[in-house]
């Protein structure tokens, strides 16, 4: 028999955790000297100890362990929580990926503090276009918020234009306003230029968008989740020429290839003299 402490180096796990899965009943020693009370573990207590290990590693709570090594779990129900944990994991590795995303883009916009370039913004007239729209709330018009609604609304909008026989005519123009509920929440508007009657009926909206008189306007290359940057150069070129916003940018999908880094993407303010 090996003690406790022999038990927890052979496992790679420390003496006070074997205590607490004896406390649990997790993993409870072979023998207890009724004088001492010191533990001993045997051998092939070991391969316990191994499946205990590899499944709090694939992210199971305590109990969870405890019902599949105890095989109180058939194996078509493991295979259902496996799966489950799979996706949970994903979602986790594809929430860490949009906020690593989100850092570099931050870390360059500091980089970038007290140098940004002006000679990228321009100041015209937007012309009015008809656009085919489909709407939706985000939390906030931050790229983590506004990047998750407006993916889906646009693969539904061309789905259901597709549907009624409706090609487009121009490139994709999202834009922004303040939800009606406040609190911080945007409505988003996923568009695309159409050549189609005005309509209402559900399935999606028809409107003209208005011209925009004034408009501060730059150009991003690359994937809407890196705009924060060049929105930060718009904004400080708004600052220090004088001028204030007066609504959200639009954004107007001059290209947009199946690698997103290679999206081209006009963003245009509409401005006014401060």
């Amino acid at each position: 028999m090996f003690t406790i402490g022999d038990f927890a180096r052979h496992g790679r796990v420390s003496v006070r955790m074997l205590r607490h899965y004896d406390a649990t009943g997790l993993l409870r020693p072979a023998h207890v000297d009724p004088a001492s009370g010191y533990r001993h573990y045997t051998a092939a207590q070991l391969a316990r100890l191994n499946r205990i290990i590899a499944l709090k590693d694939l992210g199971f709570s305590l109990r969870q362990v405890r019902d599949i090594v105890d095989e109180k779990v058939g194996a078509e129900e493991l295979r259902g929580m496996l799966r489950l944990r799979r996706a949970e994991l994903e979602t986790a590795m594809a929430a860490a990926g949009a906020r690593l995303v989100q850092v570099e883009a931050r870390l360059r916009a500091i980089e970038s503090e007290g140098h940004m370039p002006t000679n990228d913004v321009v100041i015209k007239t937007v012309p009015g276009v008809r656009v085919a729209e489909l709407t939706a709330t985000a939390a906030s018009f931050g790229p983590e918020h506004i990047g998750p609604v407006i993916g889906p609304l646009y693969d539904e909008l061309f789905r259901r234009l597709d549907s009624a026989g409706i090609a487009p005519t121009g490139p994709g123009v999202a834009f922004y306003e303040d939800a009606p509920e406040g609190g911080g929440r945007i409505t988003v508007h996923a568009a695309v230029q159409v050549s189609a009657p005005l309509q209402d009926d559900g399935a999606f909206r028809v409107l003209d968008l208005p011209a925009l008189d004034r408009a501060a306007t730059i150009v991003h290359r690359g994937s809407m989740d890196t705009v924060l940057p060049t929105a930060q150069t718009l904004a400080h070129w708004i600052d220090a020429g004088g001028y204030r916003s007066t609504g959200y940018p639009r954004e107007v999908n001059l290209e947009c290839p199946e690698n997103r880094d290679e999206w081209v993407t006009e963003l245009q303010a509409p401005v006014s003299r401060a």
